[in-house]
């Protein structure tokens, strides 16, 4: 069953809030991240990017960088841009994106949880990417980015939730996205108990998105846990920044793909060939992109016109039974993109990229008309998939969800012992 535990946040002092939020720090490469932070010295990006503070003659890497953004973070609690809260709190995170409305309770997993598979995967992670927040997080002894979990719905959580916004917001403010952050602080003893023992009847919590900061923050625990054999259990390294949303808060988008040439193949050959597992229908021409309506169904721009393909029924058949399979982002890879285009590795292969949904289809005729020969447009992957990956214990294909809108980092930091 799933352990929560409240915690004394680190985070900005009202007046800094807007400024110090940040997009994840993966959202950036290093140019765009050193652009960013220019004209932004309270970014929290300075110090989950650290290296934005150096010429490009410094190793994104190098030690220097996390010492840096040690510094900044310790710089940053001196000057009073952070406070540290008084007493261990839960929050109540709430993310208004046009229509789309998600709230979800900030609060500190377990490192055993996650050892114990409570809490599920449905991604693998990265050495190298794990490694750098390793990193960054033993140097700061901080958690500064969260882990966006999922949970099957529980109205009595729900409810409490539901009645912390009803009062008045720790924050509220409006991002240059366009994307509202409103974010309320739950000091009441009696209701950080009650949802701390409402979350002991919830058999598992999900990685929604944050793999490689989850797998991270846990590495961390278990190295210091590994340096102080006298350890309790109760140690701030044995829990992780978090925040948890009920299954049906959450949105996921498309995330779809472009593809450089054909494998050798004319279009009518390509065409030809996929129709034995697909039923190709012209459906526009370009600048009037398909948006795929169900499970089932692509979208595919090809030499100036959009298809639909739609899966044959005996295919759907064949793999009805296996979780993964039956995705179609599996069906996508399994009976195009490997057997017809010859991309089995769709991580590593270079003559492929992928596209979030959020960008619009309009990217995807952009794609195609500069270096790009064609587009694949995909119905989103749905939150019952991916809890029925995880709860299988499998994993799903790479680039197969793509959420919306992103949890901002700085606004609650998880300090550990150092």
């Amino acid at each position: 069953m799933a352990v929560l535990k409240p915690f004394r946040a680190l985070r900005p002092a009202k007046e800094f809030v807007q400024d110090v939020a940040a997009l994840p720090y993966d959202v950036y490469n290093r140019a765009e991240a050193k652009e960013f932070v220019k004209d932004r010295p309270l970014s929290f990006l300075n110090i989950d990017r650290a290296e934005t503070g150096f010429d490009d003659s410094v190793d994104t890497y190098d030690d220097r960088v996390y010492a840096r953004a040690d510094e900044l973070l310790q710089d940053f609690e001196k000057r009073g841009i952070f406070v540290q809260e008084d007493a261990p709190c839960y929050y109540v995170y709430a993310l208004q994106m046009g229509e789309i409305r998600e709230v979800g309770l900030v609060a500190l997993s377990s490192v055993d949880d996650y050892l114990n598979n409570v809490i599920l995967k449905h991604e693998n992670t990265r050495a190298d990417k794990e490694l750098d927040r390793i990193r960054h997080v033993s140097t700061t002894s901080a958690q500064t980015g969260p882990i966006f979990l999922a949970y099957r719905d529980v109205p009595e959580i729900s409810g409490i939730v539901r009645k912390v916004t009803e009062g008045e917001p720790l924050y509220d403010f409006t991002a240059e996205d366009g994307i509202r952050h409103t974010f309320w602080k739950i000091d009441c003893e009696k209701t950080v108990e009650t949802i701390t023992k409402l979350f002991e009847a919830v058999p598992h919590t999900y990685i929604a998105d944050g793999h490689h900061r989850a797998a991270s923050a846990v590495k961390v625990g278990v190295q210091r846990r590994e340096a102080k054999p006298d350890y309790t259990g109760n140690e701030e390294f044995n829990y992780f920044l978090s925040v948890l949303f009920p299954e049906s808060e959450l949105h996921i988008f498309d995330y779809n793909r472009v593809v450089k040439d054909l494998n050798g193949k004319t279009a009518a050959e390509f065409l030809q060939e996929i129709s034995k597992d697909f039923t190709v229908e012209a459906v526009s021409k370009e600048g009037t992109p398909y948006r795929p309506e169900k499970k089932g169904t692509f979208g595919l721009l090809l030499e100036g016109t959009w298809y639909r393909l739609t899966v044959k029924d005996e295919v759907v058949k064949a793999v009805e039974a296996d979780p993964v399979k039956r995705l179609d982002v599996s069906i996508l890879q399994d009976r195009l993109l490997g057997p017809v285009l010859g991309i089995l590795d769709p991580k590593t292969d270079k003559r492929i990229d992928f596209v979030g949904g959020i960008r619009g289809l309009g990217e995807l005729e952009r794609r195609v008309n500069t270096d790009m020969k064609l587009a694949i447009s995909m119905f989103p992957t749905s939150m019952q998939e991916l809890l029925s990956v995880a709860d299988a214990g499998l994993l799903m294909p790479p680039k197969s969800t793509w959420f919306e809108p992103k949890l901002r980092s700085g606004l609650a930091i998880h300090k550990i012992e150092r």
